[in-house]
């Protein structure tokens, strides 16, 4: 089971390493294939964008969100902090994450 499964697009995690570390942001995408995720606010890139006008694309300088290994983030419980994640089936047969300290389900 790749790491990958564990955060999802929308959880919120913390960066536990890297030149963010401590930050806490939301999952804004994930890369499975690339173990990657994107976090809002965080591993901010500058991009040099061509304007185009057809487009409504008006050029400059743009900052935006870079990726970050998913070995660098932790999921966060809302109960306790970040955590580990255990992997669970319910009694309906519906796979469930589960917070490893407090044993309460991640999922919505």
């Amino acid at each position: 089971m790749g790491l990958s499964l564990v955060v999802r697009k929308n959880d919120t995690v913390r960066i536990i390493a890297g030149r963010d570390k401590g930050k806490v942001g939301r999952v804004l995408e994930v890369e499975p294939r690339k173990h990657r995720v994107y976090v809002e606010h965080v591993n901010m890139v500058k991009r040099h964008v061509r304007p185009n006008p057809a487009k409504q694309i008006r050029g400059g300088i743009l900052e935006k969100e870079g990726p970050i290994h998913v070995s660098n983030v932790a999921l966060v419980c809302s109960e306790c902090g970040p955590t580990r994640v255990q992997h669970r089936e319910r009694a309906d047969g519906k796979k469930v994450r589960i917070c490893v300290k407090c044993e309460k389900s991640l999922d919505k």
